[in-house]
C-alpha cells in the first residue's frame, strides 16, 4: 500500500512539476507556428511583387519554413525538458556530411539563386559567358541554358557563371557590330568612307543613334582595313552582321573600289 501511494504522489509531482512547462510548450509551439507561417507569407508577397522566379520562391519558402519550424520544435523539446543537446549535434554531423557530399550541386543551387535575385540577364538576352555565345532560352535553379548562333543547346551550370564573367549584350537595349572592310591602297579613302556610310543609314534595322561611324582600322600588308560600326536591336545582330558585310561588298564592287587579296609581287633578277 504503501509502495502504490509513494507512486501516487510521484506521479502527482511529475504532473505538477511538467504541467505547466507543458502547457508554455504547447502555447510556445503555437504561436511559433503562427509567427513563422507570417514571416513566410509576407516574405512570399514581397517576392512575388519583385517578380523572381516561382520555383525560386516555392523552394527558398520552403526551406525557410522547414527550418524555422525545426528550430521552434528543439526549442519546444528543450522546454519540455528533453535533452536536445545530442539531437542538435546529430543534425550538425549529418548537414555537414550532406553539403559536403552535395557541394557542386549546392554552388550551383547559390548560383541560381543569385542569379535570380540579381537578374545579370534574363530569358532572351544575348550574353556570352564562360567561352559561350548565345541568347538566353531558360533560367532553372541548377543551370542556365543557352541557345548559340549555330542552333545548339548549351547547358551551363549556375555556380561557374555566378564565379566568372558575364557579358550582357542586350542589357543596354542596343549592341554594336564590329566589321572590318579593306580596300586597296590606292582607292579614295573618303568616298569608300562615304559609301559605307550611306549603305548603313538607308538599313532601317541601323539606328541612327548611335550614329554608324567608319573609320581607318589598319594599314595592313595589302589592304587599307576600315572599322565599319552599325549599332543595331540585339535581336537584329545577325542579320545587321551578314547583310552588313555583303552589301558592303557590293557597294564597293559597284564604285569600282578594289577589296585586294592577299598577294605576293616577286621581282626576278635579270642577271
Amino acid at each position: 500500500m504503501e509502495n502504490y501511494q509513494d507512486q501516487l504522489d510521484q506521479a502527482y509531482n511529475l504532473i505538477i512539476e511538467y504541467t505547466p512547462r507543458l502547457l508554455l510548450a504547447i502555447i510556445t509551439l503555437i504561436i511559433g507556428l503562427w509567427i513563422i507561417n507570417r514571416i513566410t507569407g509576407l516574405l512570399r508577397k514581397t517576392l512575388n511583387k519583385q517578380s523572381y522566379d516561382p520555383s525560386l520562391i516555392k523552394f527558398l519558402m520552403s526551406l525557410l519554413s522547414w527550418t524555422l519550424k525545426l528550430l521552434l520544435f528543439i526549442s519546444v523539446a528543450g522546454m519540455v525538458g528533453i535533452a536536445t543537446t545530442s539531437f542538435v549535434a546529430v543534425l550538425g554531423a549529418a548537414g555537414l556530411a550532406i553539403g559536403l557530399a552535395l557541394q557542386g550541386t549546392l554552388a550551383n543551387f547559390a548560383g541560381g539563386a543569385l542569379i535570380m535575385i540579381f537578374r545579370p540577364y534574363r530569358v532572351g538576352d544575348l550574353i556570352e559567358t564562360e567561352g559561350h555565345l548565345g541568347v538566353v532560352r531558360d533560367i532553372q535553379i541548377f543551370t542556365t541554358i543557352l541557345s548559340s548562333p549555330e542552333s545548339k543547346t548549351i547547358i551551363i551550370p549556375n555556380g561557374a557563371i555566378s564565379n566568372g564573367s558575364i557579358v550582357n549584350y542586350t542589357a543596354l537595349g542596343v549592341i554594336r557590330v564590329d566589321l572590318t572592310v579593306g580596300i586597296s591602297y590606292g582607292a579614295d579613302i573618303d568616298q569608300a568612307k562615304n559609301i559605307l556610310l550611306e549603305l548603313m543609314k538607308k538599313d532601317s534595322r541601323v539606328l541612327s543613334d548611335p550614329a554608324p561611324f567608319v573609320g581607318v582600322q589598319e594599314l595592313g600588308d595589302s589592304s587599307v582595313n576600315l572599322a565599319v560600326r552599325p549599332h543595331c536591336n540585339p535581336a537584329d545582330y545577325w542579320d545587321v552582321y551578314f547583310d552588313t558585310l555583303e552589301n558592303s561588298k557590293k557597294a564597293l564592287d559597284a564604285n569600282d573600289i578594289e577589296i585586294p587579296f592577299p598577294q605576293i609581287d616577286v621581282h626576278l633578277d635579270g642577271k
